[in-house]
């Protein structure tokens, strides 16, 4: 018997940097079904950040890297980035062209409709509307958004709230032109042996078993608001007589900025510690005791879903689709955006509390490990690319 040809996903994400996108490009590439045959293409890490080729690594999938494609524009980079998407569209002959974040949508869905590929996706991660850059500029990229979303098949969004900012909030797109399907993770590793990894963590920190310690993770850029998050933990060192330890995890532009904030905090007797990049955040989460997020703007927040399946409470300010990944009150606190004062009394609620941090913890795990698991993420994918397969038909 013939056997059935398979469909052909060309997969393009901008960098494989330390982020939500590449979990998410990585379990659709490894572990969609045999009825679907996918390449990925990537950008490499930018000299400020971290790699995530690990990640590949892990799960045994194979890439394509383009160093030409680059975070900042460039007529020239991109440019050669674009000519090799088109070499690569021409030689694979996809069925679907499916781009994930801004840099890959733009070159991977120019060189997908040159090619004409029947099926071009496009998931916004996060999105820069707002946050990010002048008026200006801003205005110029929802232009250039607006234009390839008329022109793509599909659009997708990773959270409800994401979906309305981009079709109600921004106008870039069709409210039945977009699709919402949350990512997904291998959330099992956040919730095995904690005691354990807890103990790993504490010890290597050299934590005693009755300080609190408090993390914020993500990327040392603007749009993550670190400068809010100094400000809350002064607020707490003025305001309780607790002595929390402060953990910075991650790294970037701002990473001078930061150092130098940290110090000042130290010379006021605040106990805070940068790590930069930590490759095992799960041994890491299960030693903190409360997780911060103060972003300007967000689409998933991971770090928020791996501390809830590490059964640590979180508290973030009310920005993206964080509504659709943390249970308010019950997993941890949501707050004004940019309000440093609630957002400090939130915190030294759960600093002083040490029964309503546990109570909030072991309720994570059951929030998350259904609705954020890969198998979930992999069956609402193949579904949605069966769906416009058919209707390009």
């Amino acid at each position: 018997m013939k056997e059935k040809k398979k469909i052909k996903v060309l997969r393009i994400i901008n960098r494989f940097n330390i982020g939500g996108p590449t979990y998410n490009a990585t379990f659709l590439t490894r572990f969609l079904s045999d009825e679907f045959e996918t390449i990925l293409v990537g950008g490499l890490p930018e000299k400020d950040e971290a790699d995530s080729l690990h990640i590949l690594e892990e799960y045994g999938v194979e890439a394509i890297f383009l160093p030409e494609m680059k975070r900042k524009p460039s007529f020239i980079s991109d440019r050669k980035a674009f000519l090799k998407l088109k070499k690569i569209i021409q030689e694979f002959k996809p069925d679907i062209v499916h781009t994930h974040a801004a840099k890959a949508g733009a070159l991977g869905r120019k060189a997908a409709f040159d090619c004409k590929v029947p099926v071009v996706v496009h998931t916004f991660h996060g999105h820069v509307f707002h946050s990010y850059f002048g008026v200006l500029k801003t205005k110029l990229y929802k232009f250039i958004e607006r234009r390839l979303a008329s022109k793509s098949t599909g659009i997708i969004t990773i959270s409800e709230s994401q979906k309305k900012e981009i079709v109600e909030d921004h106008g870039i797109t069709e409210n039945h032109k977009t699709k919402v399907i949350p990512l997904g993770f291998d959330l099992s590793k956040f919730n095995s042996n904690l005691e354990e990894k807890r103990n790993v963590t504490r010890n290597r920190f050299e934590l005693k078993d009755e300080e609190v310690a408090v993390a914020i993770i993500g990327r040392l850029a603007p749009v993550k608001n670190h400068s809010l998050f100094f400000e809350i933990v002064k607020l707490i060192h003025e305001n309780t007589q607790k002595k929390p330890v402060f953990f910075v995890v991650g790294d970037g532009e701002l990473r001078d900025y930061v150092e130098e904030q940290i110090k000042e905090l130290n010379a006021l007797g605040v106990d805070i510690r940068f790590t930069s990049w930590i490759k095992d955040i799960a041994t890491f989460n299960a030693g903190m005791d409360i997780i911060c997020l103060t972003s300007k703007n967000e689409g998933t927040p991971v770090s928020l879903i791996e501390s809830q399946a590490t059964n640590v409470p979180v508290i973030t300010t009310d920005v993206g689709g964080v509504r659709d990944i943390i249970s308010d009150n019950v997993t941890g606190f949501i707050v004004p955006n940019n309000n440093a004062r609630i957002f400090a009394d939130r915190l030294i609620e759960l600093i002083d509390n040490e029964l309503l941090r546990k109570e909030m913890g072991v309720k994570g795990w059951p929030f998350v490990k259904d609705s954020f698991h890969y198998t979930r993420l992999v069956t609402d994918m193949e579904k949605y690319y069966k769906h416009l397969l058919s209707q390009a038909k």
